[in-house]
């Protein structure tokens, strides 16, 4: 399996090729099929990385670090404004 950074290089020069809109129809649907199938792979290595991020919780005075598993999942759609809405304490 390629590495995220690898996969996100491929699809950024995926992208780069279809904006410039040199490339015949079946040629453009070729790519675009390419990039979706990159942009589902790094979506499915971001959130297995997000479901393993271990928050550290702060320590009671007498007790250890307690670290607990934090799960997240990825949104399907783009523009995940939500996020801006997230209660910081």
């Amino acid at each position: 399996m390629a590495s995220f950074e690898d996969q996100l290089a491929e699809l950024e020069k995926v992208v780069e090729q279809l904006e410039r809109g040199d490339l015949s129809l079946d040629e453009s649907v070729s790519l675009f099929e390419r990039g979706v199938h990159l942009s589902n792979a790094c979506k499915a290595q971001l959130s297995s990385a997000e479901s393993r991020i271990q928050v550290l919780l702060e320590p009671s005075e007498s007790g250890p670090v307690r670290v607990e598993e934090l799960a997240l999942t990825v949104a399907d759609e783009e523009g995940d404004e939500d996020d801006e809405d997230v209660d910081e304490e």
